[in-house]
């Protein structure tokens, strides 16, 4: 008997935007706590200038926003015409572009304040997004076949190409 749950219309992960949703919830709860009331974990902060860490964040920010922006106007884009294998814009960088500015937020967070509990927190975050974005890839596989194929190859899944 097979207990795996089906990917949704577009192949989503039956538990991934809930689980973005409380584990977003706790993330920001962890940080809050780690980097305003207790800071036990944000020893290196008073050694890194602040503006260092802002134009830092800053950096990472601009390019959550940019992935954010070029990957929902692709897909907003592509519900009005026939659906088909998106692989220009941010899709030709990355795999996941979307899912990528997520977790670039939470680094975000992360340089502003150089809570190091926040890191490995993180850490668990990247293995979720990790794991609900290859189960994504599998119904891409069933559904594009060898073109998906080719673009997994030529696509890098987290770390962006520039050409």
């Amino acid at each position: 008997m097979n207990t795996e749950k089906s990917p949704g219309r577009h192949g989503e992960h039956p538990h991934g935007d809930l689980g973005q949703i409380i584990i977003l919830l706790g993330f920001l709860a962890i940080w809050i706590l780690d980097s305003f009331v207790f800071r036990y974990s944000t020893f290196l902060a008073p050694h890194v200038p602040i503006y260092l860490r802002l134009v830092f964040a800053g950096l990472i920010l601009l390019s959550a926003i940019y992935l954010i922006y070029s990957g929902h106007r692709a897909i907003s884009d592509e519900v009005l015409s026939s659906p088909r294998l998106l692989t220009d814009g941010a899709f030709s960088r990355v795999r996941h572009p979307i899912y990528l500015a997520a977790l670039l937020f939470y680094v975000f967070l992360i340089a502003l304040t150089l809570s190091m509990i926040s890191v490995f927190v993180f850490v668990g975050i990247f293995f979720f997004y990790n794991t609900i974005a290859t189960y994504e890839e599998k119904f891409l596989e069933q559904k594009f076949g060898q073109v998906y194929h080719d673009y997994k190859k030529n696509t890098p899944k987290w770390i962006p190409r520039f050409k």
